[in-house]
Order: structure tokens, then C-alpha cells, then sequence
């Protein structure tokens, strides 16, 4: 059965602008770091995309090692775009990204422009695409000057490969620097991908700031820190939760302390006083920011993309509200 997107997509999502430029963002993108690779059953990750979109989610965020395996989440998307998206393109924001290991070898990760212009032509193979809307520096790499990597950038988009260009994690001095090369070049930096969430507070001290000065957007990645700010770990681990997925790898599990878990009961205990759920008060503490332009987040099923569209219907914080939230959180 053809794909009909609905038509009150556009009614209850938020736009917001993204830094001093044209672009507009839903207050809610979603990620396909995982769920969505090739082990991940396609029709899960199908109608997680549909929803999305009926719900007003217009962008979609990849990068060429996202799945697993590496580049399968792109194919993914490759083959629901082709399926439901296809009329629907002028609509969307799709964004890819490099920087991480991808294939081995010299030239297969960090920020060289041999690495770069490789990973965003396979990134479009992959995904059925003649450009992607945005395309990142997923990290800064620290042996490559940054006139080269940015300079990739200012090249993917002359050459069409892309419309805009970003950055991820890059610290607040290498944010100026990069702002700066950018504009020499003709090729703005347009928005800034940055890990943020009650328990990871690192761009308020500098990097909002910076931001703001130079006129680059912010979209917060890992706005419930991987699960860990919903009512999943209030007493233990689900095994079909993220940080039990993940723990091999990237040892989750560690995070869920005892310690932890009673400052999640505490924020939920706050969330419910709001009449929301945990995961819905963390995503709206992420926006409170004027220049937050979006919170991208994961999902592994239907409902949680819906119960963080939700979090909309409730933005706004009280000055004691902000202050408990601060307290349990020090």
C-alpha cells in the first residue's frame, strides 16, 4: 500500500530556526545511530520514520558508520526513502556525517579530505541521494589542520554534495576557529552537534555563547543520555534497553549506578509534579535554551517517538523548578 503521509503533519510540530540562517528544524529530530542498521528488523525501523514524519519530524540524522554494521542504517534509510519519502525529498532535512573509524586503513576515519569526500559520495550511494541538506565534521581530528577539514566541507557543498555545513563535538576554540575558516571560505557554518543532557552539561559553560556569537545553531544529541533519563532505569537494567545493548561496547551498564539511579528517581519525581514523563521533562529542559534549534533523539519502537513529540505541549520551567532540577543534578 502506497505511503500517505498525514495531512496534519505540519500542526502541532515546532520550527525553530537555526542559527542566522534560512533553515528551520523541528523542535524534534531523529537520530538513526541505532535500531536502524542491518541486524535491526526493517519494518520496525519503517514505521518509526513514518511516524515520525506524520508527527512533523522533518529531519532524519545519519552518519556513514551508523547501524550496525557500519553504513547499513544509511542503506536503511536508502530504501524507506525510496519506498515512502521519494515524493516527499523537498520536504525532509537528511544530514550525514564522518570523522569516526569507517574502513580501515590510513585514509578510512578522522577529518582528512580524502577521508571526507570518499564518505559523503558512499554516504549518497547508500542512500539513494544526489545531496544530503546537512554535512558534518562528526569530531575534530587533532593531527589534520583544520583549514583541510574544513576546507572538505567548503568543497562537499560547492560541489553540490551538500547544502549546508556542520560541525560535532568540536570544543568552543576550535568552534570560533572553525567559524571563522568557514566564512573566509563562502561557506557558513550553519550548526553545531554537541552532546547535551542533565547529567552532561559541558556546552553551558562556553559553547552556547559561542554559538550565539557566531550565528551557528545547536542540535542537542543524547537528550536522555542513552535511555538513562526515562523511567526504563528506575529500578534496574531492561534487557532490551539501550545501555544492555550497548554495554559491550561501550560499558552502559557502568553509568547505571545506584547513585544515578536514585537522582533519576528524584527527576522523575519532579517530572510527574509537571504532569510529564521523565523522558518528555528532559527533552524539554534540552529547548529551554532561545538558541537550541532542535533535540535529536533515538528510538527503538512507535511510542517513544510519540511520547517525546508530546514533550512540546510543555516547555516552560519555573525559576524553582530549574533550581530543583540544578540540585539534583550537582
Amino acid at each position: 500500500m502506497t505511503y500517505q503521509p498525514s495531512d496534519t503533519r505540519y500542526s502541532s510540530m515546532s520550527y525553530r530556526r537555526t542559527g542566522r540562517s534560512g533553515l528551520l528544524l523541528p523542535a524534534i529530530s531523529l537520530g538513526l545511530w541505532y535500531n536502524f542498521g542491518g541486524i535491526d528488523p526493517l519494518e520496525n525501523a519503517r514505521a518509526m520514520l513514518r511516524r515520525a514524519f506524520d508527527l512533523g519530524i522533518t529531519h532524519f540524522d545519519l552518519a556513514n558508520n551508523y547501524g550496525p554494521p557500519p553504513g547499513s542504517a544509511e542503506e536503511t534509510f536508502g530504501r524507506v526513502l525510496a519506498q515512502d519519502f521519494k515524493p516527499y525529498r523537498d520536504e525532509l532535512i537528511i544530514s550525514s556525517k564522518a570523522g569516526y573509524l569507517m574502513w580501515p586503513g590510513p585514509y578510512g576515519e578522522w577529518g582528512s579530505r580524502k577521508y571526507l569526500v570518499a564518505s559523503i559520495d558512499q554516504s549518497l550511494r547508500r542512500m539513494g541521494l544526489d545531496y544530503v541538506d546537512i554535512f558534518y565534521s562528526h569530531r575534530p581530528d587533532p593531527h589534520t589542520p583544520l583549514e583541510e577539514t574544513l576546507g572538505a566541507l567548503d568543497f562537499i557543498v560547492r560541489s553540490g554534495r551538500a547544502l549546508y555545513a556542520g560541525i560535532s563535538t568540536y570544543s568552543p576554540e576550535q568552534t570560533r576557529q572553525a567559524a571563522a575558516i568557514l566564512r573566509q571560505l563562502g561557506t557558513p557554518c550553519l550548526i553545531h552537534q554537541p552532546r547535551y543532557n542533565m547529567f552532561d552539561r559541558w556546552i553551558e559553560h562556553e559553547l552556547l555563547q559561542t554559538l550565539e556569537e557566531a550565528g551557528i545553531g545547536c542540535i542537542a544529541f543524547s537528550p536522555l543520555d542513552q535511555g538513562i533519563l526515562t523511567d526504563k532505569y528506575l529500578r534496574a537494567i531492561p534487557d532490551d534497553s539501550r545501555a544492555a545493548k550497548l554495554d559491550n561496547r561501550f560499558h552502559w551498564g557502568d553509568k547505571v549506578t545506584p547513585a544515578r539511579v536514585a537522582q533519576v528517581q528524584q527527576l522523575n519525581a519532579v517530572a510527574q509534579a509537571r504532569g510529564q514523563s521523565l523522558a518528555q521533562m528532559a527533552i524539554a529542559w534540552v529547548l529551554r535554551h532561545p538558541g537550541m534549534s532542535s533535540a535529536l533523539i533515538g528510538a527503538s519502537k512507535v511510542g517513544q517517538i510519540e511520547e517525546a513529540v508530546a514533550a512540546l505541549d510543555n516547555l516552560t520551567f519555573s525559576a524553582d523548578e530549574l533550581t530543583q532540577i540544578d540540585a539534583i543534578t550537582a
